[in-house]
C-alpha cells in the first residue's frame, strides 16, 4: 500500500512547486497546480502505471482529491477488473 502511495506521491511532486512533501490527506486542488492539462495527465498516468481504464463517469473530484483518495480509486478500479 505504501509503495503505491509514493508513486503516486512522487508523480505529484513533479508538478508541485515546494519543497514540502504532500501529505497523503492534503487536497492537491487546494495546493493550487491542478489544471485541465494537469487532470489530463494524472488521469494518463494512473491509466499507465496501474493498468487501469478511467471513464468519463470516473472524473469525479471527491476521486482525485489527495493521494488517499487516487489510491483508493485505484485500489478499486483494479479490483474492479479482477472481477
Amino acid at each position: 500500500m505504501q509503495h503505491e502511495k509514493e508513486i503516486i506521491r512522487q508523480y505529484l511532486q513533479r508538478f508541485y512547486d515546494c519543497d514540502k512533501m504532500i501529505t497523503d490527506t492534503q487536497d492537491i486542488f487546494l495546493l493550487g497546480f491542478v489544471d485541465s492539462l494537469f487532470a489530463f495527465k494524472l488521469v494518463s498516468y494512473l491509466e499507465q502505471e496501474f493498468h487501469i481504464s478511467i471513464s468519463n463517469k470516473d472524473l469525479d473530484f471527491p476521486n482525485f482529491m489527495s493521494i488517499n483518495a487516487i489510491y483508493e480509486f485505484v485500489k478499486s478500479k483494479q479490483k474492479a477488473g479482477e472481477d
